[in-house]
């Protein structure tokens, strides 16, 4: 009778266990299976190309979002300081008629000075990450708002002031989600490299492991020499760099200064971060996953499309996708805990 039970308790341990690592991976594989039944064009390379592209920009914002997550807590400005590069994107190729090359400059800039403004509040004056890069959302949007008088910036258009705007949208910067390379657009390309980067310092640096190390403990980490307040410098400027990234890929999409660009990718970048959480059974923030999380989404979001669910049903679907990997990551772990 005792063996039987130690026999019955290692199976259910080793099913919550498979479960808890491969959940996501298996829910994401028999999703596609079923649309690309249901849907006649679904299992298309076309198709896998379509949601990586639309995807990128939250999931860009979202390997950022990775970093600060490692050392400490998630980013909440990333999705505004994305709206604010397609707004610095705006103002530099619309109303001063500049280049596409010092668009991008001028948004990288200003990513990098919000990242570090973050960092300066967290690092240096000790404000709690989430209240000080709330406060530095909101911040963010108030100013790219004001930098465009509230309007949405497109070429040709009047300014308050009575001036017509005749710059516009350069071709070499609209390329960067326009133009395509063996029918693969540059910015699924440099979504692919970006990633790849997080991936490779994560898991493959010194570097990356001492930013875990430092999320884990940050005394820890001190006491063994580690700069910890470096790192955690460093991991909130860099965020702030690739949300600004992910606001020139949305800007070569829109093509026109929008106020309101941006303001979904926060939320979306949480999802896929936290979902990265369940990955393989991952248990902290990590590259791989965030992709994994990524595509898990916009996956379900591409099928559901097709199939014609409303628009607005969206935010309901990202937050059951975001309740079912918690369930995964943290419900059936502390299960798993309690049965060994």
């Amino acid at each position: 009778m005792t063996a039987q039970v130690a026999v019955g308790e290692r199976t259910a341990f080793s099913v919550t266990d498979f479960v808890v690592r491969y959940g996501v991976v298996l829910v994401a594989l028999v999703v596609a299976i079923v649309f690309s039944f249901v849907i006649p064009g679904f299992a298309t390379l076309d198709n896998a190309v379509s949601i990586l592209q639309t995807q990128a920009v939250a999931a860009v914002a979202a390997l950022g979002m990775t970093l600060t997550a490692v050392v400490g807590d998630l980013d909440l400005s990333v999705g505004a300081v994305a709206g604010l590069s397609v707004t610095v994107a705006a103002v530099v190729m619309i109303r001063l008629a500049l280049t596409g090359p010092s668009a991008i400059v001028a948004c990288l800039l200003a990513g990098a000075l919000v990242g570090c403004v973050n960092a300066g509040l967290i690092v240096v004056l000790n404000v709690p990450p989430l209240l000080a890069t709330l406060g530095t959302m909101f911040t963010v949007q108030g100013l790219k708002r004001w930098l465009v008088d509230g309007q949405t910036l497109i070429t040709g258009m009047t300014l308050p002031s009575g001036t017509t705007v005749r710059g516009r949208f350069t071709s070499d910067f609209t390329g960067i989600d326009g133009n395509q390379v063996f029918g693969v657009p540059l910015s699924v390309y440099l979504f692919v490299l970006i990633a790849v980067l997080v991936w490779l310092f994560l898991e493959r640096t010194r570097y990356g492991r001492v930013f875990y190390a430092v999320g884990g403990n940050a005394e820890a980490a001190r006491l063994a020499g580690a700069r910890v307040r470096r790192y955690q410098f460093a991991a909130y400027a860099i965020s702030g760099v690739l949300a600004a990234v992910a606001g020139i890929i949305l800007a070569s999409r829109l093509r026109q200064g929008d106020v309101t660009a941006g303001d979904s990718a926060l939320l979306d970048a949480v999802a896929m971060t936290l979902v990265g959480y369940a990955v393989l059974g991952a248990k902290k923030p990590n590259a791989l996953g965030t992709v994994v999380g990524a595509i898990f989404i916009g996956l379900i979001l591409q099928g559901l499309t097709q199939l014609g669910l409303p628009y607005y049903t969206q935010d309901l679907i990202k937050g059951l996708v975001l309740i079912f990997a918690l369930l995964m990551s943290f419900s059936l772990r502390r299960r798993r805990r309690r049965a060994g």
